[in-house]
């Protein structure tokens, strides 16, 4: 997902794994550890220390070869470089169990997303706030939009509505859908679409068990 906002030219592997440092150091600096090495977060990881550098050097930091690198500074780098200081909004389609979870996850801020607005069509879910977000008939989002305008839809419908709902968000100038259904969509070449692949990740997961 991170790759639809970069500004630099960085493989999705390697954002991926940035990211995940960025987990790391986010708890050292909350026990106050100042410094980290390379090799921490390779152990931590189980990754080769080597390509832990090697991505780290995509960086505007520099580490100290015996001390390791600052935390607070390592961590501001990969902040920096990944654009969380830029602020994206987005919506919720689908208030279904999984949209509700992701509208809790308070997390998503601290990553440069926001979430403005939450949609679905059944008149049982319409009405209930989630995290002080009203979740709307999705009959509304033209509306919505209008005032509100934004790029990104996450997309959390039944697999048998997510290409139809798909269509009407990029009626909508949606720009990007982050697409959780288990339905690969069809849309024309303006909309970027990110498929999260919850079981296959599953499967990797698994598949030697």
């Amino acid at each position: 997902m991170y790759n639809l906002f970069m500004k630099r030219n960085i493989s999705e592997k390697v954002i991926n794994r940035l990211t995940l440092y960025h987990y790391i150091l986010q708890d050292f600096a909350e026990k106050n550890i100042e410094y980290i090495s390379s090799k921490q977060i390779a152990t931590l990881l189980k990754i080769d220390d080597s390509q832990v550098r090697k991505d780290l050097n995509l960086l505007n930091n520099s580490g100290k070869s015996r001390v390791g690198y600052i935390v607070d500074e390592l961590k501001q780098s990969i902040e920096n470089t990944l654009g969380f200081e830029k602020r994206k909004k987005a919506i919720i389609v689908g208030a279904g169990n999984l949209g509700m979870a992701l509208a809790k996850y308070d997390n998503f801020t601290n990553y440069g997303l926001n979430i403005i607005g939450l949609f679905d069509n059944n008149p049982n879910k319409t009405g209930k706030v989630i995290n002080n977000k009203q979740v709307l008939n999705i009959k509304k989002l033209k509306e919505f939009m209008q005032k509100n305008p934004v790029e990104i839809a996450i997309l959390t419908v039944p697999a048998q509505n997510a290409q139809e709902t798909a269509q009407y968000l990029a009626s909508l100038n949606i720009k990007y859908i982050w697409n959780f259904t288990p339905k690969i969509l069809d849309l024309d070449e303006n909309v970027q679409v990110w498929n999260e692949n919850l079981m296959g990740n599953f499967l990797q997961f698994t598949y030697e068990m």
